[in-house]
């Protein structure tokens, strides 16, 4: 064997003869009728997928800015934006490519399988994080809450310092930063004290059963009558709200803008009970009567 390699290696290789059978009509016909039935074959499969390739981008690139658009009209956070129409797509771009491939007779089957088992995986190993992200995107695209605004969520309360794609910080009234995720808030109710120009407060007030009732509603609702922070539309009511066990118990309540709620609740508090001590009118408080009795011994 090695032999009869040598002696191949040394003969000549006949090039002339290879050019020769290509010029050779009846070869020539049998290239360009094998080249034609390729291009018949094959021809529109390919232009099939390169059109499908150029539209199929040039609609992913029309649905990426119609996306940003959109948010950008319902004032979504930038960094939202960038994510989301990125996401958007290398997403469309993935089905394009299967489409393109799969008009030129390649399977794509193994494709998908692929890419949906490293979808599932990653999606397990993100699932907290997913859920935050899903979460932020919807509490930035409906805002129930602002930059600024007072909310309670979650069982904290405080001020929104900063809204981000997985978390939401929170300024506490005694400077402490509270970090919550996104799924907690997107999960739980959400009370926000900013949201409306005005409050109310309400306050309850006990005095004596042996107070002069008209006189009780005369003091509190001039006490009323001369904060100005207090306002007149809607009206201020003062009323009886409850004959209790052992006070009788008025309503004091009025509208306030909600910048002024904190000030105007602690003020009136303070200014009630000067007011009644003025007056003569007793606040009660709870007592206790303690009967001794003493047993003689025998």
């Amino acid at each position: 064997m090695a032999g009869e390699a040598a002696q191949n290696a040394s003969q000549p290789v006949d090039v002339v003869g290879q050019v020769a059978d290509l010029v050779d009509p009846d070869k020539s016909a049998q290239l360009l009728a094998q080249a034609k039935a390729w291009l018949l074959a094959y021809g529109p499969k390919v232009v099939a997928a390169i059109v499908i390739f150029y539209v199929g981008k040039w609609a992913a690139k029309w649905a990426r800015g119609l996306a940003v658009r959109m948010m950008k009209k319902a004032d979504v956070d930038p960094l939202i934006i960038g994510f989301t129409s990125s996401l958007i797509y290398i997403g469309l771009m993935v089905f394009v490519a299967l489409a393109a491939l799969g008009q030129l007779g390649i399977q794509t089957t193994s494709f998908i399988a692929v890419l949906g088992a490293a979808g599932l995986a990653i999606g397990l190993a993100l699932q907290g994080s997913l859920a935050n992200f899903a979460a932020g995107f919807l509490l930035i695209v409906f805002r129930p809450f602002k930059v600024g605004d007072v909310i309670e969520a979650a069982g904290v309360t405080g001020k929104v310092e900063a809204m981000h794609i997985f978390t939401t910080t929170l300024l506490t009234g005694d400077n402490k930063t509270i970090i919550v995720p996104n799924a907690k808030l997107g999960n739980d109710n959400i009370v926000n004290y900013s949201a409306q120009e005005i409050r109310r407060i309400d306050i309850t007030v006990g005095v004596s059963y042996d107070s002069d009732l008209k006189e009780v509603r005369r003091v509190l609702e001039s006490l009323v009558a001369e904060d100005d922070r207090i306002l007149e539309d809607p009206a201020p009511l003062v009323a009886v709200q409850a004959l209790g066990d052992s006070s009788v118990d008025f309503l004091v309540r009025g509208w306030v803008k909600s910048g002024d709620y904190w000030t105007v609740l602690f003020d009136t508090n303070e200014a009630i009970k000067n007011r009644l001590d003025e007056a003569g009118i007793e606040i009660p408080y709870p007592t206790m009567d303690v009967n001794l009795r003493k047993v003689e011994q025998g």
